[in-house]
């Protein structure tokens, strides 16, 4: 077993915040097991860290890690096999489902696809954010307070994007898309954001884009941002911290300030080893395994894969079931009433 990574010095002190108060997020021992006996997948182990308010942190770790698991459990998507932890104030083992819902009306949530209603407006898309503070099914824009309007297009003030208040959401490129679900997100006013992998489909310009966007609305609202990235360079440039994973366990925890790429790189270079000893080891049982390229920060494969998939299984089958198709992920991850899209209004994407 291979003790977390440590740094010395403190983060970039013109940046970070300096933390005061009750953690916002604070986990102990947090482990996840999918499944029973031989077949069962650890996915989270034992993973515990704090995350004080207005820090910015960078998620890193292969594909199959647990970086998405465990941003569900942060979520309230998912309920720990075993340990504990909080997430502004609210227990993650012990609390029920409607404290959970309370819970995720205070998080905003990023998602790597965007889950956009392509055929709806730009600002109809934002105003979705505010679903879950609104009572009953909402019909077209006008039919959303004057209030949420105005504050959407706000929104879209801050991400650039006011111009582009009214065009169809389907006609926008990938960063613009993008863009329109941070002020989606924001919408709900949270005091946590979490993003999974929000720029892994995007290119190098418009990763950056998206990237100084979070970082500015973090340093303007003094939101906590916690976010799963591949790019060591954009959680270098980005993060106040990065806290590495490998196979559901917590094997890195620094501080940004004062170290290099060749030491985040490490978390590549020590699981691209391993993964390649495991690889030669089921080849011979016929397993498909994708070996790490040089970076190794693409690596995908039956070698710890399974972690991603369970997470993403779990988020996306209690935030996107159904007709309602993409708005399903504001109405749900909101916590609105669970009927607040009717399947009929909206329907899926043309």
């Amino acid at each position: 077993m291979t003790a977390p990574l440590s740094a010395a010095g403190s983060p970039r002190s013109a940046a970070r915040p300096a933390g005061d108060g009750e953690p916002v997020i604070r986990l102990n021992g947090l482990t996840k097991r999918f499944g029973s006996g031989g077949d069962s997948l650890l996915a989270l182990d034992d993973v515990s860290f704090e995350v004080r308010p207005g820090e910015v942190v960078a998620l890193l770790g292969l594909s199959g890690s647990g970086k998405s698991t465990l941003l569900a459990h942060l979520d309230g998507l998912q309920v720990p096999t075993s340990g504990d932890g909080t997430v502004l104030g609210t227990r993650l083992a012990g609390a029920g489902r409607a404290e959970l819902r309370g819970l995720r009306r205070r998080i905003g949530f990023v998602f790597q696809q965007f889950h956009l209603v392509g055929r709806l407006t730009v600002l109809e898309n934002v105003c979705t954010g505010a679903l879950g503070s609104l009572r009953g099914p909402r019909l077209g824009l006008p039919s959303y307070p004057r209030a949420v309007r105005e504050r959407a297009l706000d929104g879209l003030e801050q991400v650039g994007l006011a111009a582009h208040a009214f065009q169809r959401a389907d006609t926008l490129s990938g960063g613009q898309q993008q863009r329109v679900a941070v002020a989606r997100a924001l919408m709900q006013e949270p005091a946590l954001l979490l993003a999974d992998e929000p720029v892994a489909s995007l290119d190098p310009e418009s990763s950056a884009q998206v990237m100084r966007l979070l970082a500015r609305v973090a340093e303007e609202r003094k939101l906590t941002v916690l976010c799963s990235l591949h790019q060591v360079d954009l959680a270098l440039s980005w993060a106040h911290r990065i806290i590495g994973l490998r196979s559901g366990r917590v094997v890195m925890d620094v501080a940004t300030h004062g170290i290099g790429r060749s030491t985040v790189m490490r978390l590549y270079e020590e699981v691209g080893a391993e993964v390649g000893t495991e690889a030669a080891g089921e080849a011979g049982a016929g397993s498909e395994v994708f070996v790490p390229g040089s970076g190794g920060v693409e690596a995908v494969g039956a070698v710890g894969a399974a972690g991603s998939v369970g997470a993403a299984g779990a988020t996306r089958s209690t935030g996107f079931t159904g007709s309602t198709g993409a708005a399903g992920a504001a109405v749900q991850h909101a916590s609105a009433v669970p009927r607040a899209v009717p399947s009929g209004a909206v329907g899926k994407e043309d």
